[in-house]
């Protein structure tokens, strides 16, 4: 059974639409699906980064002045 979609009205920089034209001809795939599967892929990586700060949402704060001494002192900068 095909997935109920829903549609929308989008508005492309006329360069990127060329550009997703071109690699729609050139993946036989359709602009619909090219961009479907980067929203999906941004959404993705915005869930990984809320993800991350929650884990570390209890870690202590370092000032930044402090940071910026010890890698000064471990010759990293």
């Amino acid at each position: 059974m095909k997935t109920q979609t829903k549609r929308a009205t989008i508005y492309f920089d006329p360069m990127l639409h060329k550009a997703l034209r071109i690699q729609s001809a050139e993946t036989e795939r359709s602009i619909s699906d090219l961009v479907n599967e980067a929203v999906r892929l941004s959404l993705a990586e915005d869930a990984e980064d809320i993800a991350a700060f929650t884990i570390r949402a209890h870690e202590p704060d370092l000032p930044f002045d402090e940071v910026l001494k010890d890698l000064q002192q471990r010759g990293k900068i």
